[in-house]
């Protein structure tokens, strides 16, 4: 194809793919709707298949090589519309991944390597393997380095690749990336999707998008060129680990497994290295720093009956050390003794040693049982509490409900847990189990509290995180109605100081993962009542946010546990509710097929119930999810039948107090439409009316919505050759915006208003609005809307 061929097809691609997401928010709803005007002109231009054509956005393959060839064919015959395509094509590239080299280098230079122990001895082989690997002139060009450590659970794969990285990381000016990639199990691991989301957010990108595909090709983008380590802890296979791979020749790939890589070895010249046990001299040496000064006088030949007895693994080394260490009363010799009993199979009296799993002669199972003696009564049911489930991280939230203390209570034993080195301290009150040890902990729990007991700590946990989850998304998003008993029994929130909903998203956020694995262990328990409301709960998170893997793995589990509760006496309008905001995360990678589905889907059981609010929204949903894909038409009637089904919602039905604010939206999604269509007087009377319906809410209670509504009749003007009084609205959107704190809205009213500026003659007033918007963005930390902003003020000043 021909180079003009090749940017439009790839900036349709960007647009129709964003377009569904909702990546480059306002900017690339606009740039669509620009595509759907050019697409539009092409089918009537003289010389173009003549017949009215209904229009949709491109999604297949097919529909965008179609609708490129339609606008390069009119451009070569119209140098007015290839002037046109060409200013599109420009603004399109700003929503591709490659819009990312403008991003500030200091953004795309993770440090995310955790500590090094300061227990660390032997593995020096290890480095000076690694350093003539990278120092070889003879290796293939083109790819980065890759070094796969593999060894038994315990043996230090993970300390080895970070005392390494450390050591190495001068020569990678770049930055490194490191993810556990949780691959003990099939269970437990994380999918590519997960780990790539977590690389791209350390790299500075604003909007990731939901899909794997493009994650793994803006990955690459991101790396492309760049001298960078990354360390890919505790993988599963090869599937896991080749998504991840960086594409640059400068790089470092350091990954570990309990697993040999065949894959990674054959198709991508792995090299491959085995970890062994310490040597006894290392054993002891290591041993001895773990312990401390204080302990230094042991005899050696007890030392070292005690390294032997470790059998040369670090993580039982390190967790007989820490015990002696933290413990003055546990002698050098009753360590080597309960090491040697439990070795033996016998205690000192010559009893057999009867063990639930046990692991006889296992070296790390052998050291964590004498750890385990040592622990007072609470504290060892603590620690069985916290192995009832994989959770990612264990903090105080889930620790204490788990063990059902109080969380100061919680807090001193998860301390005591980190100093006898059953738990690793990874952030401020975060911590996590090694998975040999969690193994162990769950073995004791299954047979010292059973299976009853084990069950109601995690209904204990999820409860917690179900009322933590819902009082943060009713700070997040304040004025949307809430299903759930949960949201009833919680206090009406108090007015909102500045910045509470973005501290609110951002406790949400942290606890993500540990949300996500809640949800599988109550669906795995089937406490179904408690998956969806935590799936309502976690709403505002994944709107605001994304994290659509997530998303749709959650849902899906929430769908089918609102269907079960619903079929015994459970709450029957939670199925639709869970249906709709699945369906959002399908709009969120593209499958829009399955959205519209899910949609469907929802206004059936919604109207089945009898749920007018609940079916009013999902209507709404449909009509959004239409209203992407250009079947305006559709869209429009979709919203006009909300409107009508709520205005059959009664004072005291469900919902009910929402129904002026919801009746406002739907206005404002129609005025949208029509706006859209360019039938601007209609368009205007819709938007007026959703002015009016938002300002005479009660309390002023969704100002942020005036402000929308502002821009929209702003773009409006704008759109049918009015600045002057586009520049009115938008002054409106620019001043409501900035009382409300939406740093990325009144961004982008500022950049409209800077065209409103522009095309009435005011340059310089332009050119300060483009400073101002460049500066939110910045502040938001969105660098491709700084850099777009900045552009377009170099291009004003030229």
């Amino acid at each position: 194809m021909e180079p003009l061929m090749d940017l439009v097809f790839s900036a349709v691609g960007t647009v129709a793919s964003g377009a569904l997401s909702g990546a480059g928010g306002e900017m690339g709803r606009r740039i669509s709707e620009r595509l759907h005007g050019l697409l539009g002109r092409a089918g009537t231009e003289p010389g173009a298949p003549s017949g009215q054509q209904v229009l949709v956005l491109p999604v297949t393959e097919h529909e965008r090589r179609a609708a490129a060839l339609r606008l390069v064919e009119l451009a070569r015959t119209s140098p007015e519309f290839a002037d046109e395509l060409r200013e599109w094509v420009r603004e399109a590239s700003w929503l591709a991944p490659g819009a990312a080299r403008a991003l500030a280098p200091s953004a795309a230079r993770p440090q995310m390597l955790p500590p090094a122990t300061a227990a660390f001895t032997d593995r020096e082989d290890v480095l000076a393997w690694l350093k003539g690997l990278l120092d070889d002139t003879d290796r293939a060009p083109g790819a980065p380095v890759v070094a796969a450590l593999t060894g038994p659970g315990g043996i230090g794969k993970t300390a080895t690749v970070v005392r390494c990285a450390h050591e190495l990381r001068e020569r990678f000016e770049d930055g490194v990336l490191f993810v556990d990639l949780a691959g003990a199990s099939a269970g437990t691991a994380l999918t590519p999707s997960e780990a790539l989301v977590r690389f791209l957010e350390s790299l500075g990108v604003d909007t990731i998008p939901g899909d794997e595909s493009r994650q793994r090709d803006l990955f690459r983008e991101r790396t492309a060129g760049r001298r960078m380590i990354v360390v890919l802890d505790n993988a599963l296979n090869d599937a896991q680990v080749l998504p991840l791979l960086p594409a640059s020749p400068g790089s470092l790939v350091l990954v570990t497994s309990r697993h040999r890589l065949g894959r990674l070895v054959a198709e991508q010249g792995a090299h491959p290295f085995t970890l062994r046990p310490l040597s006894t001299a290392d054993s002891v040496l290591l041993l001895r720093r773990v312990a401390g000064r204080a302990r230094a006088a042991a005899p050696e030949e007890v030392v070292r009956a005690v390294a032997e007895g470790t059998g040369g693994i670090p993580l039982a080394v390190c967790t007989t050390g820490a015990g002696l260490a933290v413990r003055e009363h546990l002698s050098w010799d009753s360590v080597a003794r309960g090491l040697s009993d439990r070795i033996h199979g016998t205690r000192q009296t010559g009893a057999p040693v009867e063990e639930p799993g046990s692991g006889a002669g296992d070296p790390v199972r052998l050291a964590h049982d004498v750890s385990y003696g040592e622990l007072t009564p609470e504290c060892a049911a603590f620690y069985r509490a916290l192995a009832v489930w994989a959770w990612p991280t264990v903090n105080v939230l889930c620790a204490a409900p788990a063990a059902d203390v109080e969380e100061a209570q919680a807090r001193e034993m998860l301390e005591e847990l980190a100093r006898v080195h059953l738990l690793e301290e990874v952030a401020e009150e975060r911590y996590r189990f090694h998975d040999l040890v969690r193994a162990h902990a769950r073995e004791l729990a299954v047979a010292e509290d059973g299976e009853r007991r084990m069950r109601e700590a995690v209904r204990r946990v999820a409860v917690a995180y179900l009322r933590f989850a819902a009082a943060a998304d009713l700070r997040v998003i304040r004025h949307r109605w809430h299903l759930g008993p949960v949201y009833d029994r919680l206090p009406a929130p108090a007015a909102p100081e500045p910045g509470d909903s973005a501290r609110a998203l951002a406790q949400l956020r942290a606890e993500r993962e540990n949300l996500a694995a809640v949800i599988h262990a109550a669906d795995h328990h089937g406490f179904d009542d408690l998956v969806w409301q935590l799936c309502e709960a976690m709403w505002s998170l994944h709107l605001r946010l994304g994290f659509h893997a997530q998303w749709i793995e959650t849902h899906l589990r929430g769908v089918e546990a609102a269907r079960r509760s619903a079929e015994e006496f459970g709450d029957r309008r939670a199925v639709g509710r869970m249906l709709v905001q699945l369906a959002f995360a399908y709009m969120g990678v593209g499958e829009a097929d399955k959205a519209e589905e899910a949609l469907e889907a929802a206004v059936t059981a919604d109207e089945a119930c009898g749920h007018r609010r609940g079916q009013a929204t999902a209507l709404e949903a449909l009509g959004l999810l239409r209203l992407k894909l250009w079947r305006h038409d559709e869209a429009r009637q979709g919203f006009e039948e909300a409107q009508r089904i709520l205005g059959g919602v009664r004072e005291g039905d469900d919902g009910w107090r929402d129904v002026p604010r919801a009746t406002a939206l739907l206005a404002h999604h129609i005025g949208r439409v029509l706006a859209g269509e360019g039938r601007f007087p209609a368009a205007f009377e819709r938007l007026n009316d959703a002015l009016v319906r938002f300002r005479t809410l009660p309390d002023g209670a969704d100002v942020y919505n005036e402000g929308r509504v502002y821009m929209s009749l702003g773009e409006a003007h704008l759109g049918a050759g009015d600045p002057e009084l586009a520049l009115v609205c938008l002054d409106k959107a620019v001043e409501t915006m900035t009382a409300q704190g939406a740093g990325l809205q009144l961004a982008d009213a500022l950049e409209q208003r800077a065209e409103c500026h522009h095309r009435t003659g005011h340059p310089e007033r332009a050119a300060e609005d483009l400073r101002a918007a460049a500066a939110r963005y910045d502040a938001q930390e969105n660098g491709i809307g700084a850099a777009r902003a900045r552009e377009r003020l170099a291009a004003l000043a030229a």
